[in-house]
């Protein structure tokens, strides 16, 4: 092999490594046992739903779609947006649109929300996205949404302490996370899972901070990938709309 062909050689093996390791920061391995969506919420329309006009609670998909389809909206991705109590009430904080509908919960009590740490997942009025823990919260002017739940998926990079690899305490799980790019990923997984499972998920995928959001009860609307569960008896739905054309 004479040089020029070994420098052709080698120039495109190098390109090619480069390329695969460019394709791996930005576009994540996809993992089958989840149903995700990542999404830039200083691009797109995230808003977090409880009531509608009539002071209504939607509860389902099904009706917040049917809603938003009133006011020319179409429901591109939703998911249940954190615990609810028996009148289907945020359990803990609740902002929307800067006004707070439900208290911060900080006393101590059973149950997977009281699991500590437990956490805020919330948006501020310039589209930043941010998981915080419950004991770090601060009731900033400049937050839009927010959503109090439990426990912390993973804390500043590391898995909440009190779950275990292997445990038996399996159920479908819902959650959010912030991608190193500043991004938000949301998840279910399509079949029971363990808490150490799913918030390994987030921790792989380099979010430094994840959030549990609820377990049996979760739904995701997501038509882009042919999942489209439009029922539900929920508190909270976080929702991305486009304007219909």
């Amino acid at each position: 092999m004479n040089r020029n062909r070994i420098y052709i050689f080698t120039t495109l093996t190098i390109l090619a490594i480069a390329g695969l390791i460019a394709f791996g920061q930005t576009k994540p391995k996809t993992d089958q046992r989840f149903i995700s969506y990542t999404l830039d919420a200083k691009k797109q329309d995230l808003k977090f739903y409880w009531k509608d006009d009539s002071q209504q609670i939607f509860k389902s998909i099904s009706n917040l779609k049917s809603w938003l389809d009133t006011k020319n909206k179409d429901l591109k991705f939703a998911m249940n947006g954190g615990m609810f109590k028996k009148d289907n009430s945020p359990h803990g904080l609740y902002i929307e649109n800067h006004k707070t509908l439900s208290l911060l919960d900080t006393t101590s009590g059973n149950g997977n929300f009281y699991l500590k740490p437990n956490g805020v997942f919330y948006i501020t009025t310039d589209n930043l996205p941010v998981i915080i823990k419950t004991t770090d919260f601060q009731n900033l002017a400049n937050i839009k949404y927010a959503t109090q739940s439990g426990p912390m998926l993973v804390i500043d990079g590391q898995i909440h302490s009190a779950f275990k690899e292997g445990s038996t305490n399996l159920n479908i799980r819902n959650g959010v996370g912030i991608l190193p790019n500043n991004k938000i990923i949301f998840a279910m997984s399509k079949k029971e899972i363990n808490f150490y499972d799913f918030a390994n998920y987030f921790k792989s995928l380099g979010c430094k901070n994840a959030l549990y959001l609820d377990g049996f009860v979760s739904r995701t609307y997501l038509p882009e990938q042919k999942w489209t569960q439009i029922d539900g008896n929920f508190g909270v739905i976080i929702g991305v709309t486009t304007n219909k054309k």
